[in-house]
């Protein structure tokens, strides 16, 4: 049976300063700063376990440098996240969570969390200058960057399969989580193109590989699973927009993670594969209609809604013979309701689902706006609105206006910010914080550091994502007065942590 789908969001954001001269890496530093100083204290990343060079497909690349810089800012949140300078973009990795409602709420937490570094970091500039962040995937003039995904598979599932089969989900699910774009980006610029359903399908050119930077592919190999390598693989996946739409995230990480569950208990064999997997992610992109056909490799022909209909008639069928325990039950007879109701409207009327679908969203707002003011297509205002769709700033973003359907209660939102998932390891990793602040020397995904005041530092390996729940460790927590006496009770433990 498929293993639980723990799942995360990683979101780089895009950030410019207007009236200061200032690079990327210093904004995005004072930004999270900012929040810091307010708000707790740095926590420094452990990078002890990072190993970006290792390849799914059974080997290591040597030398293999991801450019992440270990001296600049770099820290883990008491809501057992992680908030850090990223190719000069401040980019935040929610906590695990268990499903994809809780990857939802904790995406929002995000959110709010640039909007107060945001608030606080300008309030440390000089009169008239301004620091703008946007949750988007491209600046316009061909850099993109990313918001990936990240879910739990089996490490028994041949990547091989894994690869094959997920790459026809990565590129029709577009049609439901696509961010939208004015124009296209690629090194071959097409004036054609007036609007395209995701922000990232101009920018990949492989199918499979390990790089996120150059040469993107649809599925990435990173080997990194920070768990158990032996039981667990985790599905780094590139792919995907930054979403405004709550739902279209709800939907993005949902539908992936059911469809993951699919090839984990080998019932999609008869899901056709795509015969040009690159060509198809951009043709999708820019066909708004929805009428175009991408060729399989059976030699047949299929919309992307064809073959996102053949996935949910097969993921219906899933759940009546395997359950949906994998993804949460309850959770996951959601998914399947919005995922059909998307489709459905998407097949009767496109524009029905500006309320779900940020590219539809977006679409309607840029084309009001052209329609008034007799704007051809590409025009530099249409792309600026484009932009302030993602806009960060409350007073100024277009999606808070746009009318799309809100999930998650903003209490919970609040809540998230500062308290961690209590279905994860993240519990245990964001309750050290809280408690010991001043005891913690580092941390990263697996493992919490302690100082102790003795001769060394203590390490407490966390390689399971579904121990160090609220369930498993409140009690220890209520019991230890000091890290010393938390550390002496997990020694203790006969079944380790």
């Amino acid at each position: 049976m498929a293993i639980p789908k723990v799942c995360g969001i990683e979101t780089e954001y895009g950030i410019i300063v207007r009236g200061a001269d200032a690079s990327p890496v210093v904004s995005s530093t004072l930004l999270i700063n900012s929040y810091l100083g307010r708000h707790q204290k740095l926590i420094g990343w452990d990078f002890g376990d990072e190993h970006p060079g290792n390849d799914a497909r059974g080997f290591a690349h040597d030398g293999y440098d991801p450019e992440v810089d270990i001296h600049l800012v770099n820290t883990v949140l008491t809501n057992g996240a992680r908030y850090y300078v990223d190719h000069a973009h401040p980019e935040i990795s929610t906590p695990e969570c268990v499903d994809a409602h809780e990857v939802v709420v904790y995406d929002r937490a995000a959110e709010e969390i640039v909007r107060r570094s945001m608030k606080l970091a300008n309030d440390n500039l000089p009169s008239g200058a301004e620091l703008i962040i946007y949750k988007n995937n491209s600046d316009g003039k061909g850099n993109s960057y990313g918001c990936h995904e990240n879910y739990l598979v089996d490490r028994n599932t041949p990547f091989a399969r894994l690869a094959a089969e997920i790459t026809t989900h990565f590129v029709t699910r577009q049609i439901f989580c696509g961010a939208g774009k004015v124009g296209c980006e690629t090194s071959r610029h097409d004036d054609s193109v007036a609007f395209q359903i995701s922000q990232r399908a101009d920018f990949f050119e492989e199918e499979v590989g390990l790089e996120t930077t150059i040469k993107r592919p649809i599925v990435n190999t990173r080997d990194e699973p920070h768990c158990d390598p032996a039981k667990y693989r985790r599905l780094h996946v590139i792919v995907g927009d930054a979403n405004m739409s709550e739902c279209a995230t709800f939907l993005k990480v949902g539908t992936t993670s059911i469809v993951l569950a699919m090839i984990e208990d080998e019932v999609l064999e008869h899901i056709g594969y795509l015969a040009h997997p690159v060509p198809a992610i951009r043709q999708v992109s820019r066909d708004t209609s929805l009428q175009k056909t991408v060729l399989l490799d059976s030699g047949l022909c299929a919309t992307a809604l064809e073959v996102q209909w053949s996935l949910l008639e097969a993921a219906q069928k899933y759940s009546m013979s395997h359950g949906l325990g994998s993804v949460g039950e309850l959770v996951g007879q959601r998914i399947l309701s919005e995922w059909e109701q998307v489709l459905t409207r998407l097949e009767n009327d496109v524009d029905s689902v500006a309320d779900v679908v940020d590219w539809v969203a977006k679409r309607r707002i840029v084309d009001g706006y052209a329609q008034r003011h007799s704007i051809a297509p590409n025009d530099s205002r249409l792309k600026a609105i484009d932009f302030q769709y993602h806009d960060m700033r409350e007073e100024k973003s277009l999606a808070l206006r746009a009318g799309l359907r809100v999930i998650v209660d903003p209490d919970d939102a609040e809540r998230a910010m500062t308290q961690p998932p209590e279905s994860t390891r993240a519990y245990f990793r964001g309750t050290c914080l809280q408690r010991w602040p001043e005891s913690v020397v580092a941390a990263n995904w697996d493992s919490v550091v302690f100082d102790t005041k003795d001769e060394a530092l203590t390490r407490i390996p966390m390689m399971e994502p579904l121990r160090g729940t609220r369930a498993l460790t409140e009690g220890l927590f209520a019991r230890a007065k000091t890290p010393a006496d938390l550390i002496a009770l997990l020694a203790d433990l006969d079944t380790g942590f």
